[in-house]
């Protein structure tokens, strides 16, 4: 990943300028510790200051629309103290100048503004990003003394700066100017003159590609133009963001996911353990069978009776109650066998719901493992009860669709799109596929009336095989059958359905 350094930071502050002096600051939101986002209007135009304080993604871009989606921002109900702060010192004023401090990652934005006795004050809020030690500062011009920062510096901290209020603001020790990783490795094999000329030149030619970014699209190879530096840093950083986020928000959920299907898994474990030792239902029949058959013994009041066992063609000896008549202890050899029916009956239907939601659970961490956007998580946590965030409303969800050989074909990533598939897409000669045994998409095949070949058929097993949970490489049973053969039973989890007169191929 590239981090920002003072030549990025001036090329944006260059590029920036005319909009940022003379912008008033309309309105602050702090979401979280370490970012912020000022709303600034001038010439009739609003935009959206972002800046990031995170050492891992530190920042600074007018963000997009789309951007500000793809960093999955949530502004908090009850602002934090320094968000406060700022909104008291700062919210109404007009930002008068913006600079960059020589050789240093650090952008200062210029405030006038009034007191509470109407009395002019300079104010000045500063923006370091320089990796861990990255802040936000507001302090007074006039007298340096800081008004607050984002993050506290004390002395156990630093021995050379502290940042607090009360404390007289310094910039950090002076450094010898470094570039970049990725924009020295971009100067080198180039000559002493011809990195002067990009350090010093003022003319900009801001590109990118999949992993990288450039201010000078000559030193970068494959590379494609952007139409601003304020857009590459905004996209680049945006796309890291959402990465980010998506692998802490994929982190939570499989945990929470993990440790319901743990719980369920070993429900199963033990009710199938308890079946297979203390399933004498059979035996208990027997007994009753055989001691009725065995009355004219007058074997009444006795602990034991030997009898022959015609099922088994051997004799054996069944332990009596010598309280009890014959006939007695075959009625409670047949109560038992009622009792221990009952039981085995509740014990297959507790476990046959338990494996409806083992493997609901399989699906749900299957989906959390694909998910390629944060919306896709939301719609999981939705499904679960899980989101604190409101729902939007949504007439239908989104489902990938492509087209084979004039064919739709539908690919559900998630159980509330495999569920719109069967539910609304679907028409009776569609053809459903999914793989046997292991979680995965529904993938449903758009027929149209038209009898699908072969070779489609086997292209929709493909599918089905790519977007499942099955190890890779493996031969895998893809099963499929008409869409009036599914079936949606009561009170099952979404996205569940069972099938009939289905067809498997190995794929």
């Amino acid at each position: 990943m590239i981090n920002i350094d003072f030549l990025t930071l001036k090329a944006f502050l260059i590029e920036n300028i005319d909009f940022l002096i003379g912008s008033r600051l309309q309105k602050i939101q702090q979401p979280t510790r370490r970012d912020f986002i000022l709303s600034l209007r001038n010439r009739g135009e609003s935009k959206k200051l972002y800046i990031n304080i995170n050492p891992q993604i530190y920042h600074i871009a007018f963000m997009s629309k789309q951007n500000e989606e793809r960093r999955s921002i949530s502004i908090p109900s009850k602002p934090p103290m320094f968000c406060m702060l700022l909104r008291k010192y700062l919210e109404g004023a007009f930002i008068t100048d913006a600079l960059t401090i020589e050789n240093e990652r650090i952008l200062e934005l210029h405030f006038d503004t009034y007191d509470e006795l109407s009395q002019k004050r300079f104010l000045c809020l500063t923006i370091e990003l320089m990796g861990k030690h990255s802040n936000v500062i507001l302090y007074d011009k006039e007298t340096s003394i800081i008004i607050g920062c984002a993050h506290n510096v004390g002395s156990e901290k630093s021995r050379y700066r502290e940042l607090q209020g009360g404390y007289k603001y310094i910039y950090p020790p002076k450094q010898e100017f470094k570039l970049s990783n990725e924009l020295h490795n971009q100067f080198l094999g180039l000559s002493e003159e011809k990195i002067n000329y990009y350090l010093n030149t003022n003319r900009f030619s801001p590109a990118s590609n999949k992993s990288s970014y450039t201010l000078f699209k000559e030193l970068l190879p494959d590379s494609i133009e952007e139409s601003s530096i304020n857009n590459m840093l905004d996209n680049y950083y945006s796309k890291i963001q959402e990465s980010i986020n998506l692998k802490n928000e994929k982190s939570k959920l499989e945990e929470i996911i993990n440790l319901k299907y743990k719980k369920i898994k070993n429900s199963i474990m033990q009710i199938s353990q308890l079946l297979r030792k203390r399933d004498n239902t059979e035996k208990y029949k027997l007994y009753g069978d055989l001691l009725t058959a065995n009355l004219y013994q007058k074997c009444d009041y006795k602990e034991i009776i030997e009898v022959f066992d015609y099922i088994h063609n051997e004799n054996i000896t069944i332990n009596l109650d010598k309280t009890k008549t014959l006939n007695e202890n075959a009625q409670r050899y047949y109560k038992l066998y009622t009792k221990s029916k009952n039981t085995k009956i509740k014990s297959e239907e507790m476990l046959s719901n338990l494996n409806i939601e083992k493997e609901y659970y399989e699906n749900i961490l299957y989906s959390i493992k694909t998910a390629e956007r944060l919306v896709d998580l939301e719609d999981i946590k939705t499904e679960l009860g899980i989101t604190t965030i409101k729902p939007q409303k949504q007439n239908k969800p989104i489902v990938e669709k492509i087209n084979i050989n004039g064919f739709d074909v539908y690919i559900g990533k998630n159980n509330k799109q495999n569920d719109y598939i069967v539910s609304k897409l679907a028409k009776d000669n569609d053809l459903w596929f999914h793989t046997r045994l292991c979680a995965g998409s529904h993938v449903l095949l758009k027929t149209n009336g038209i009898e699908p070949d072969e070779n489609l058929i086997f292209e929709c097993c493909k599918l089905a095989r790519k977007f499942s949970s099955a190890a890779q490489p493996s031969k895998v049973g893809v099963i499929y059958t008409k869409a009036k053969y599914l079936q949606k039973p009561p009170s099952t989890p979404l996205g569940y359905v069972t099938y009939k007169n289905e067809k498997e191929i190995l794929v």
